[in-house]
């Protein structure tokens, strides 16, 4: 897995800003001259992820957050391997039936190559927009806006459990024709919203201004191979201030059949086994390694 080098941030390398090495206040100037509260003092997810791809991007107690869980389950770093290398299958597959609008919701840390890169590659026309609520990835959107001259991509912070407000960010950036087709992409975001947040109804108001045409991709963690490990794992987020809850395949099944969606060959299956490709992510690996299905879906 490629990971993109910190950008520098305010003059300084982001590697150090970043706490590889020493740990920095907590608070860093953002894209709009204000400080940005970082959340230093809690672990987050955006971050831990970062660490599991082996980023610079996290501070010690993300770290320790994430040194718990892989002592717990020592392939989360496969997993999230895999999601990446799902992301750039499924984005290329989208561009090529014609895709040329996405919007990434819960994009976390830029970590290359971006989406943005991926759909580009395939058709440089393509605009993009990534949308999420974390402080940090406000200071390192610019690493997301440096797409192809024929394209666009846009940066909006907005809450992902709060879907008009997120469509009223994007439609302000005049970014997406919602006359035309969109691909929306849930990437490993879904089991970071609990149950009593209504994921199924997030999902429907997400996908409600969608034109018919459009698409779906998402990615969700399981605990269908292993659920004491799992367990334990949501436990180490929630303890952290971080609420999360893996989801069975019926569950994550659900998020596609209850909106009426047509899924795309092979359908919902463990990431790994959706239009691999040679060379696309680790090699041969456990269902209990993975534990994270995945699945394309249109809007009819």
């Amino acid at each position: 897995m490629q990971v993109h080098p910190a950008p520098d941030v305010g003059g300084r390398s982001a590697e150090t800003w970043g706490c590889a090495v020493g740990e920095q206040p907590v608070s860093e100037q953002g894209r709009d001259g204000a400080n940005t509260d970082l959340g230093q003092d809690k672990a987050h997810s955006a971050r831990m992820y970062d660490y599991y791809l082996g980023g610079k991007t996290n501070y010690a107690v993300d770290r320790e957050a994430a040194q718990q869980v892989v002592r717990v389950f020592p392939a989360i770093e496969t997993v999230a391997r895999v999601n990446r290398a799902y992301m750039h299958r499924a984005v290329r597959y989208l561009a090529h039936q014609g895709i040329r609008q996405f919007i990434d919701v819960g994009t976390g840390i830029p970590t290359a190559p971006n989406l943005h890169d991926v759909a580009q590659e395939v058709a440089p026309e393509c605009r993009v927009v990534y949308v999420d609520n974390d402080p940090i990835v406000l200071v390192y959107a610019d690493e997301l806006l440096d797409g192809s001259p024929q394209g666009r991509t846009g940066y909006v912070q907005a809450d992902a459990t709060k879907p008009e407000e997120v469509w009223a960010a994007v439609t302000e950036r005049d970014i997406l024709d919602l006359d035309r087709p969109v691909a929306l992409s849930l990437h490993a975001l879904l089991h970071f919203v609990i149950d009593a947040q209504q994921p199924y109804d997030i999902v429907r108001r997400l996908l409600a201004p969608l034109p018919s045409g459009s698409y779906l991709s998402l990615s969700h963690c399981t605990g269908d191979f292993d659920p004491a490990a799992w367990q334990a794992i949501t436990d180490t987020y929630t303890q952290r201030g971080t609420p999360a809850q893996v989801r069975s395949h019926p569950e994550i099944l659900g998020f596609f059949d209850q909106h009426g969606l047509e899924l795309v060959e092979p359908g919902v299956v463990l990431a790994h086994r959706w239009r691999p490709e040679a060379g696309s992510g680790p090699g041969v690996l456990t269902e209990r390694q993975v534990s994270l299905y995945a699945g394309v879906a249109r809007k009819p």
